[in-house]
């Protein structure tokens, strides 16, 4: 291809007036992906390009055929530019090919520094392509990619060396920040950027009937409240042990504000088994990508429920405080940063989640006026420390680290 094809070269932002840095963003999934780590990519780039600079995001994925480039502007954010390239069937090729089309992208636009966010792949790719093009890079440490390639069979020699040589690495939690410290036995410094949320889209309200009834929820059933993509590593086996044992007492439904990954399904097959009729209590939305459409359905939950075995910081968690939601979550990762026992929500240790039923029965028995002062005290710890305002200036900060001599 000797230029770039017309949807490309449209796509394109103005390549002069930047006000800051030109940043390369290496993501392994963006929206409309699902996950936690998809939407706080999203919000990162943008507030990136709120800073004054020109973001560029290679995004993989398997939308596309293996090896195309697919580039656009990002919808309803001036400043960001997202290049999607189609992943191979074999990873390490996939990768190899990844840095051939970074190359490339840094040849039309030369980049100043890049963002690696989650560790691996795409911190891999971003501290590897930073050396090669000698520019600074920073790695995004986000959760399960720390825990996941600390043991066997994850590759803790690639983590090592993408932490190592990375010119900054930053955290999504406190907890994530101290096991990157441990792991290189000395205090690198680590900076936290927690997720944020919007407080204005994220509302306290009353639940809408016509709503409740649309999703199938029974009259009388309280709603326990799940919301992102529901597996193992959140819980998955606790909630419906959970659902099981609340029905024994009252009814209740447990609603799924997002979906199942494909590869869980068999442990919803293997419940409805056991349990046909806690089962048919199961109701799924599916995929939602508009927030206040997520508010909507989070302000339908009597308690909302986090039991994750490991996390970061979650994003659902964050949505549902905003919300004045009665939390119930684990004590995995930065959660008990933020929930503070009794206080703003309940935290279950994760060696006692067998115990989630119960405790979701002792949450759905508080008073009107307990669960009032329980959820405003919620709201007011995302106002004061998790909103996009808090986010920007921690950026501004990491941008000024990276590129000293610059006014950005």
């Amino acid at each position: 291809m000797l230029n770039p094809t017309p949807n490309q070269a449209e796509a394109l932002p103005p390549q002069n007036n930047r006000l800051g840095p030109r940043i390369l963003m290496v993501v392994e999934r963006f929206p409309p992906d699902l996950g936690g780590v998809a939407r706080s990519a999203a919000r990162i780039a943008n507030a990136l390009a709120e800073t004054g600079a020109e973001v560029h995001v290679l995004a993989l994925t398997r939308t596309l055929p293996p090896g195309m480039v697919e580039t656009g502007a990002m919808q309803g954010q001036s400043g960001v530019t997202v290049h999607r390239l189609g992943l191979f069937g074999n990873l390490d090729f996939s990768l190899q090919h990844a840095l051939n089309v970074l190359e490339w992208l840094h040849q039309q636009h030369p980049f100043d520094l890049v963002w690696g966010h989650y560790l691996y792949p795409a911190g891999y790719l971003a501290v590897w392509f930073a050396g090669w093009s000698e520019i600074p890079a920073t790695v995004s440490a986000r959760g399960n990619d720390l825990d996941r390639l600390m043991f066997p069979p994850g590759d803790f020699a690639r983590l090592m060396w993408t932490i190592e040589r990375a010119a900054l690495v930053t955290s999504v939690s406190a907890d994530l920040a101290r096991k990157i410290q441990i792991l290189l036995g000395r205090p690198l410094p680590v900076e936290v950027i927690g997720n944020v949320v919007d407080p204005q889209v994220f509302t306290p309200g009353k639940a809408e009937g016509e709503l409740r009834a649309s999703l199938g929820i029974q009259p009388e059933e309280a709603v326990l409240g799940f919301c992102g993509e529901l597996r193992q590593k959140k819980g998955l086996p606790f909630l419906l042990q959970a659902l099981s044992h609340v029905r024994q007492h009252r009814p209740a439904c447990l609603l799924v504000i997002g979906d199942v990954r494909p590869r869980e399904q068999s442990f919803l097959s293997t419940f409805a088994l056991e349990d046909a009729e806690s089962a048919s209590r199961i109701l799924i939305t599916g995929e939602m990508h508009d927030p206040a459409e997520v508010a909507r359905r989070l302000r339908l939950c009597d308690v909302f429920l986090l039991p994750s075995l490991w996390d970061g910081l979650p994003n659902a968690l964050l949505e549902a405080m905003a919300c004045e939601l009665p939390v119930l979550a684990s004590d995995a990762g930065g959660i008990p940063e933020v929930l503070q026992h009794g206080r703003n929500g309940f935290l279950l240790p994760r060696g006692q989640l067998h115990r989630l039923g119960e405790s979701t029965l002792e949450v759905l028995s508080l008073s009107a006026e307990q669960r009032g002062e329980l959820g405003q005290a919620a709201r007011q710890t995302i106002l004061q420390r998790y909103h996009p305002a808090v986010e920007q200036k921690v950026l501004a900060d990491v941008l000024r680290r990276l590129q000293p001599n610059t006014s950005s």
